[in-house]
């Protein structure tokens, strides 16, 4: 977080300190999870069976 934020936002920036940047957090594990599950599901082979049919 930069210093313009937690002059605009003291209570955030109070929050992210106390208990860390969830939002951020959050936002890691869900790209995580989109790449695992990119990983596990291919879909591109999905769509080509649909299309062929």
């Amino acid at each position: 977080m930069s210093s313009a934020d937690s002059t605009e936002a003291p209570i955030y920036a109070g929050l992210v300190e106390e208990q860390g940047d969830v939002p951020a957090e959050v936002r890691r594990v869900a790209e995580e999870v989109l790449r695992e599950a990119g990983r596990a599901i291919d879909f591109g082979t999905a769509r080509t069976t649909a299309a062929s049919r």
